[in-house]
């Protein structure tokens, strides 16, 4: 696990974007896992910017998002689908057909995760994973649980993550309580994992991901035992390390 410290959002923000950069230049048919959030809006900013200088090219570049709420459709405005078109996808020359979320929309769980895994099989699996970090140590959708769930699945949310996406939504009852989100597992397989935290309210969780024991009641601290993570972070983050 190789820890970047940065001044601020802003630098962690354009040092995640060159990892980025450099897998999509040296792997121009790279697929790519992408995160959403608060903590990746910075890096997806900075990369449309290298875009629309002719620096990239996302013409073969395949996506697979970490997770979609249950119930909204991929048009919903608070959709994680809308939420990539926003930030990225709108913005780049990314084909469309290539890229992939969980479908929000299909009300059984058991079809939706299980579509879900063979369109990231299908794809090869992900050569660079990109992930935020929860101030309760989940990683995707993964909330702190009993076990590490092997693959795509449907999860409740806990309160305090609930709490977290409240201001994304008109009512408090408007927020989602489920989510599909890729497994334990599937993030594991990726080739290289990238983690962009910021913030002195994920200094603890932080400090648990890197130091602390591998449980899965701090989801992100499974990130350990995977030979190729970078954590880019910035001094808030890390003051509790």
């Amino acid at each position: 696990m190789k820890i970047l410290r940065v001044k601020d959002y802003r630098e962690m923000s354009r040092t995640a974007a060159n990892i980025i950069s450099a897998q999509v230049i040296l792997k121009p048919e790279c697929v790519l896992g992408l995160a959403t959030g608060s903590s990746p809006e910075g890096t997806y900013r900075q990369l449309v910017e290298w875009y629309g200088k002719g620096d990239l090219d996302f013409s073969r570049v395949t996506t697979v998002n970490l997770d979609e709420y249950k119930g909204l459709t991929a048009d919903h405005e608070q959709s994680y689908a809308r939420f990539m078109h926003r930030h990225l996808f709108d913005h780049v020359n990314v084909d469309p057909a290539r890229t992939f979320l969980p479908d929000g929309s299909e009300p059984d769980s058991e079809r939706a995760c299980a579509d879900y895994d063979a369109v990231i099989e299908r794809v090869g699996g992900v050569d660079l994973q990109l992930l935020g970090l929860g101030r309760n140590g989940h990683i995707g959708f993964n909330e702190p649980d009993s076990a590490f769930a092997p693959r795509t699945h449907c999860v409740r949310l806990t309160a305090s993550t609930i709490e977290a996406n409240r201001r994304f939504f008109e009512r408090a009852e408007d927020v989602p309580r489920e989510a599909y989100t890729m497994g334990i597992g599937t993030i594991l397989r990726a080739k290289k994992i990238l983690v962009v935290v910021s913030g002195e309210d994920k200094a603890e969780a932080l400090r648990a991901v890197c130091r602390g024991p591998v449980t899965p009641s701090m989801p992100g601290s499974i990130l350990q035992f995977h030979p190729d993570v970078t954590i880019v972070a910035d001094e808030a983050a890390l003051s509790r390390l």
